[in-house]
């Protein structure tokens, strides 16, 4: 998020690209052949971009990812984005520039969403740095982790929310899944900058306004306060994506909510809408 609170964006690297119907139809045998680098930039000028790429567009070593023409990099102290991609209709046109992202510290914590999915939030307080096409040159904060599974997400859960919130001397994360069986798995993790973390009890979940497709959504809130949604950033049929505001602890904070309807994700109607916002390109040749 940009330090005015105008702008916003969000990368996602994927192997195995969980949200694409290309690989849901390719019954998810081979997440290699279906990678993407998914950016999305918000405010003025923002754009979508998701392209579903095959197994000659990945590239992986120690420090980096490649995907196609864009890459993401390790320096040992900054995460460094290098983007080229071409967004999604309706807006179709280059994305490009550089993205650098830097933590205050790297924690070491991994935590179980599932037996068979798991979280790794590596950086939940840092600066970031933008420089995209579209007029997007700004500074903010931001935030790194990582999921990984060994199963399909609609195959484990019904629905989650996940946020990130700022606060004074830390951040604030919290996770909340319910599991196809109708488990409960809440997780509120205190970092400090110094990438000190610790498991805290949240205040209880609280519903606030569903999304215009009619996603419901729920976080934390201390009690007789209720969040509000202050900017949109990507509304979905099964998944929405904005800043909210909160109070939690006494504090009041603003930070990037989502919420996940795997439910509706599941219904195979969805994946030929999808296929419009995600296009498939199996060949690549590095230049």
């Amino acid at each position: 998020m940009s330090d005015d609170g105008k702008r916003a964006v969000s990368v996602i690297g994927f192997i195995g690209s969980v949200f694409s119907p290309w690989y849901a139809w390719s019954g998810r045998r081979n997440p290699q052949n279906h990678v993407c680098l998914n950016v999305a930039t918000y405010g003025p000028g923002g754009r979508f971009t998701m392209t579903d790429r095959g197994t000659a567009a990945l590239r992986q070593e120690k420090d980096t990812l490649t995907i196609g023409p864009s890459r993401m990099h390790w320096t040992g102290r900054e995460l460094v984005i290098d983007v080229d991609e071409v967004s999604s209709p309706p807006l179709i046109s280059r994305v490009r520039g550089r993205i650098t992202l830097i933590p205050s510290a790297i924690t070491g914590v991994e935590l179980a969403l599932h037996p068979r999915h798991q979280w790794r939030p590596f950086a939940p307080t840092a600066r970031i740095k933008v420089e995209l096409t579209q007029g997007h040159d700004w500074e903010g904060h931001g935030y790194f982790d990582a999921n990984f599974g060994s199963a399909a997400l609609e195959a484990d859960f019904d629905f989650w929310t996940w946020g990130r919130f700022p606060m004074r001397d830390r951040a604030l994360c919290l996770y909340d899944a319910t599991w196809r069986d109708g488990t409960q798995q809440d997780f509120a993790l205190e970092v400090s900058t110094s990438g000190e973390a610790r498991e805290v009890s949240a205040p209880p979940r609280t519903a606030f306004a569903r999304t215009n497709w009619l996603v419901r959504r729920e976080t934390r809130a201390d009690p007789g306060t209720r969040p509000r949604q202050v900017l949109p950033m990507l509304d979905a049929p099964f998944y929405s994506r904005s800043v909210v505001e909160t109070r939690l602890m006494g504090e009041v904070t603003q930070g990037v909510h989502e919420a996940l309807d795997l439910t509706r994700f599941r219904q195979p109607l969805l994946k030929p809408m999808l296929a419009v916002r995600v296009p498939r390109r199996a060949g690549w040749t590095a230049s």
